[in-house]
């Protein structure tokens, strides 16, 4: 079986049962392999687990080598927002299919995602028709809260990692996101890293990692 986005597929060593999956959702500008580089540390814990990091279904538009899950160039809240739901659309045929291929349902399944990646991995996780395991944000944020209140339907648990120092995604962003999290009665976790800027340090894979063991 093939599925509707290129992906770089890291299975389970010596032919293990898969009975879970990661999906990784790299950042604007980078690909599936990029972000699967989590998964050197992650899987020697996780050995039933498979990771799938698909590429974004658009080349970037100003890194002609990435893909992007929505176009950034147009400094335009609406139109952001527009692209981020053809992106999901894609994104939630695409984890149809891998729920197919390895007979897998939502609760078997971890969203995961660096900056724009979390974006999609926030917006995808609270929308669907049932609760995944859980989303593992990285650096990102809320797209549009208003839009995501309107289309929640479900209450999926969430760690979301930001860098105290981050240039490109205010760290503002965490704290905004958590109130969602929280007056919207959903399970939040949330840590600061200090003196991180935009990208993913030892630290914060291990929080994550040490989140994804106990829900799992």
């Amino acid at each position: 079986m093939t599925f509707c986005l290129d992906a770089t597929i890291v299975k389970p060593d010596d032919n293990k049962n898969i009975e879970n999956a990661i999906i990784l959702l790299h950042g604007y500008g980078g690909d599936g392999k990029d972000i699967s580089i989590l998964s050197l540390n992650w899987k020697r814990h996780l050995p039933n687990t498979i990771f799938i990091c698909p590429n974004g279904h658009e080349q970037c538009s100003v890194n002609p080598n990435g893909f992007q899950w929505f176009d950034l160039t147009k400094d335009d809240p609406k139109y952001i927002l527009e692209e981020s739901k053809k992106a999901e659309a894609i994104l939630n045929k695409f984890i149809g299919e891998v729920k197919t291929r390895f007979n897998l349902n939502n609760e078997k399944i971890i969203l995961s995602g660096f900056s724009q990646g979390c974006m999609m991995s926030i917006n995808l996780g609270l929308t669907s028709e049932k609760e995944f395991n859980c989303i593992v944000g990285f650096s990102g944020k809320i797209i549009n809260q208003n839009d995501l209140k309107l289309r929640q339907k479900v209450s999926t648990r969430t760690l979301l990692v930001h860098g105290d120092s981050d240039q490109v995604v205010s760290p503002n962003f965490l704290l905004e996101a958590k109130d969602f999290f929280l007056r919207n009665n959903i399970e939040i976790e949330t840590h600061l890293i200090k003196n991180c800027d935009h990208h993913i340090p030892i630290e914060a894979s291990s929080i994550a990692l040490n989140y994804i063991l106990k829900k799992i």
